[in-house]
């Protein structure tokens, strides 16, 4: 027999993290070191208090049913979360809905909200599952270009009238992955008045809200004048609080669009375990200090790297936040034969810029996944791997 994917399928091209991952191991098979920088999984282990709580609800065999939804504790820790980090006033009962990680949520959203034929505006670079979505809901994406010299801003303007009448949705994510821009209070001030003037819906994805560097602001969309009106906000527990396999998140917003999603997520799934939800109402609801000194490592592991890769003469500007460095490689390579090349000789990986789309050639993404000695040894690997290739041209 011979089974065909289905058409949305075969839109979509296969997981540039497994691809990578597969050389990995073929180059551990050949007993090569690899130094793995390329999926964006914390390494730190959650805070103890938060694996205290999860342990000890485990213990209560009244847990194990299904959840069907968040509990009343964690919508409201998520409402305290938000007053106390980005002084957002939020109505748990309405304006919370707890997610299964928030990938879960942006895979899902797509087709609760747009129709076949409906544009979806999405940034290019930007996160593999934006663009996924907007195939399974069989929408049409028009890419916003976020380049260098807008600061990695889309530019609104650009975007003709055409495609906006057809529009139902855009994504927007800052601090951003692959890109690692921030964007200020008044580019979100310009996106909310677009989004009335298209009845468009924005979706910011802000799953690092809390890895923000050298005292920038953390500004969520949220906490414009207007943003409720338009749009809706994703967040995690993934890297904020090391809990990615918890798979455990939330949407925050408009009212109307939260609905939607939780009405859509209610025929697909059964909630998250109870012993999760309490842990993350545990981490939501700390005096936060642990994220303080979490910002503090990851400063170190950035600045060990990209100093490490300044004395081979790659200069790479300073990621302002998020937990990756996107650095624009030498010339003479593509990116994935740069990416490649890297596992295969040097014994670091990487992940190629292209597979965040087309405005990703020339670029890869590097996670701080690492502690600071690894990240200068990562360097050094990569120094001596241009070095040669610098003697053989």
């Amino acid at each position: 027999m011979n089974f065909i994917g289905s058409e949305k399928l075969q839109k979509m091209t296969a997981s540039i993290f497994q691809e990578v991952a597969d050389r990995k191991m073929e180059a551990n098979k050949k007993g090569k070191d690899v130094i793995d920088l390329s999926v964006g999984s914390p390494d730190f282990s959650p805070p103890s208090f938060v694996v205290d709580a999860l342990v000890e609800s485990a213990k209560d065999t009244s847990k194990y049913g299904y959840a069907l939804k968040g509990i009343a504790e964690f919508n409201e820790a998520v409402g305290y979360f938000y007053k106390q980090r980005y002084e957002v006033d939020l109505d748990p009962a309405k304006e919370v809905l707890q997610l299964m990680g928030s990938q879960d949520g942006l895979a899902h959203l797509a087709t609760a909200i747009i129709n076949p034929g409906d544009f979806c505006l999405v940034p290019d670079p930007g996160y593999p599952i934006y663009e996924a979505s907007i195939h399974i809901a069989g929408g049409v994406i028009y890419p916003m270009p976020l380049r260098l010299e807008n600061k990695f801003l889309p530019n609104l303007k650009d975007i003709p009238l055409e495609v906006l009448e057809k529009t139902r949705m855009m994504i927007i994510s800052y601090p951003g992955n692959p890109v690692t821009a921030l964007a200020d209070r008044g580019f979100f001030e310009e996106v909310v008045a677009f989004a009335r003037t298209h009845n468009i819906l924005v979706v910011h994805d802000f799953a690092y809200s809390e890895l923000i560097f050298d005292g920038n602001p953390q500004i969520s969309f949220m906490s414009v004048p207007g943003a409720k009106e338009v749009g809706i906000e994703f967040n995690s527990l993934s890297k904020t609080f090391n809990m990615a396999g918890c798979r455990i998140g939330y949407v925050v917003g408009n009212e109307q669009a939260i609905h939607l999603l939780a009405t859509f997520k209610s025929n697909i799934d059964y909630g998250v375990f109870y012993p999760i939800q309490h842990a993350a109402v545990k981490a939501l609801t700390s005096d936060f200090s642990y994220l303080r000194e979490q910002v503090k490592e990851y400063e170190l592991r950035r600045d060990a790297l990209i100093s490490g890769l300044g004395k081979s003469g790659w200069q790479i500007a300073k990621s302002p936040a998020t937990m990756f460095v996107w650095a624009k490689i030498p010339s003479g390579w593509t990116s994935r034969q740069f990416a490649f090349e890297l596992i295969d000789c040097a014994g670091v990986a990487v992940i190629p810029g292209d597979a965040f789309g087309a405005l990703g050639e020339g670029y890869v993404r590097i996670a701080l996944v690492q502690p600071p000695d690894r990240l200068s040894q990562a360097a050094e690997r990569i120094e001596k791997f241009l070095v040669d290739r610098l003697i053989k041209k």
